[in-house]
């Protein structure tokens, strides 16, 4: 049975909170300390509905002296929220406007970066081989999350999710039947093996690791809204850094560089769909 949450004071549950964020970075090297504080109060108050624990101090307390809930929470913290071609119409700007200048070059490297479950990975994928260019073209897949880049990497994906999937390539302007790219089973879709070729995953942390690149293409949709705006500032100066010159950026709906001190740095392509050109002088 759950214990019942203590009513604690907001500026105590802060300072909790805080010290939660301090104590995992201290012990085990992640660093949330910069996360958006409403989100992580979010993912905290859900795990202590779970566990029984009374106070974000009692969360601490377990995380610290049992990994194994360290690695629970750990997830809870990992954003893995994302479905295949996610917003019809920043696919069908991709198809349309971006891969034919991705197409001028011998090769190009495009990076997803927090790539979750690696819906977006082969949505793009699936773009490239559309566009016959999947074979001049490197994916590098990357989130900080060991357990979910192993179900990307393994590209199975509920059946209930492939009606939405359909849907949603249809209207980024599919070229072929979307069954086309999927052998389903009772409960599960797995991708063809075709589309993994091109794909690289690998662990990177977007708040502590470096540059990766120079790209091409980077893609990073619905990520920099869990962060504050100092880490915001922090991952689009690493994105500038990683990009070659007259590389493109793609970010989520909801995020954009207006209020970045990078903004100068990049050119809007597409202002609906978040999609930003770095300039050549940058």
């Amino acid at each position: 049975m759950a214990i019942p949450q203590m009513n604690v004071h907001p500026e105590t549950e802060r300072i909790e909170l805080r010290l939660l964020l301090e104590a995992i970075y201290l012990k085990y090297g992640y660093d949330f300390r910069n996360y958006s504080m409403a989100h992580l109060k979010r993912r905290a108050e859900y795990r202590l509905s779970l566990s029984g624990l009374a106070s974000i101090s009692q969360l601490q307390h377990a995380v610290l002296h049992d990994e194994k809930m360290f690695l629970i929470f750990l997830q809870d913290l990992s954003i893995n929220v994302s479905e295949m071609f996610r917003d019809p119409p920043f696919y069908k700007a991709l198809r349309n406007e971006i891969l034919p200048m991705l197409g001028t070059y011998p090769s190009f490297k495009i990076w997803h970066a927090g790539c979750s479950a690696g819906q977006e990975v082969y949505s793009m994928a699936i773009l490239l081989h559309e566009a016959g260019m999947r074979e001049r073209g490197q994916i590098y897949a990357t989130d900080f999350n060991r357990a979910i880049l192993e179900q990307a990497r393994e590209a199975a994906f509920p059946l209930a999710q492939l009606k939405d999937y359909t849907t949603k390539y249809q209207q980024a302007g599919g070229e072929n039947s979307f069954a086309d790219y999927y052998a389903a089973d009772d409960e599960r879709a797995l991708l063809c093996s075709f589309l993994k070729e091109r794909i690289f995953f690998s662990e990177h942390n977007l708040v502590t690791d470096g540059v990766f690149g120079e790209m091409h293409l980077i893609v990073c949709r619905n990520v920099l809204i869990y962060f504050d705006r100092e880490l915001q500032d922090r991952v689009v100066g690493l994105f500038v850094d990683s990009l070659c010159p007259g590389g493109f950026l793609c970010l989520g709906s909801k995020e954009s560089l207006k209020f970045s001190r990078h903004a100068e740095k990049f050119e809007v392509v597409r202002e609906k769909e978040k999609i930003y050109r770095k300039r050549r002088d940058a």
